[in-house]
């Protein structure tokens, strides 16, 4: 079973953003699943720099369409983002140090990080962006 199923609630309607999103939810599913299934730490590894990249990069992208269009929430935004990539850093060193795999308090953090943080505040840009070219 899926750690998060995808659907129309979580869209923001920026389609980029939303392919994103939906990227990042096929990684935390992986993840999850290589939790129930076995961790293998080759594939957790993998995993945990996959996560790591892709919401780097991923923030970054929403940053620059929010700056773009002048989103007026785009600090407190960024901050959150900033929080929650060192948590998942830290995470990801103490693996490749081995303290520490995969739990359900971890899956859960981060299921419950990225729903909140879709349906709350990047909802809140959803009209703002949709006003501005993001090509």
């Amino acid at each position: 079973m899926a750690l998060i199923e995808w659907d129309d609630s979580l869209s923001v309607g920026v389609q980029e953003i939303d392919a994103q999103h939906t990227e990042l939810v096929e990684i935390l599913n992986q993840l999850n699943d290589t939790m129930v299934h076995g961790q293998d730490p080759v594939r957790v590894q993998a995993l945990l720099g996959s996560l790591v990249s892709h919401t780097r990069e991923h923030f970054a992208a929403e940053e620059a369409m929010m700056a773009m269009a002048g989103y007026p929430h785009l600090e407190e935004h960024r901050q959150q983002h900033c929080e929650l990539i060192r948590k998942v850093e830290t995470c990801l060193a103490r693996f490749e140090r081995g303290e520490t795999g995969l739990s359900l308090h971890l899956m859960n953090f981060l299921r419950d990080w990225l729903k909140i943080h879709i349906l709350v505040q990047d909802k809140a840009y959803g009209s703002s962006l949709n006003g501005h070219s993001v090509d």
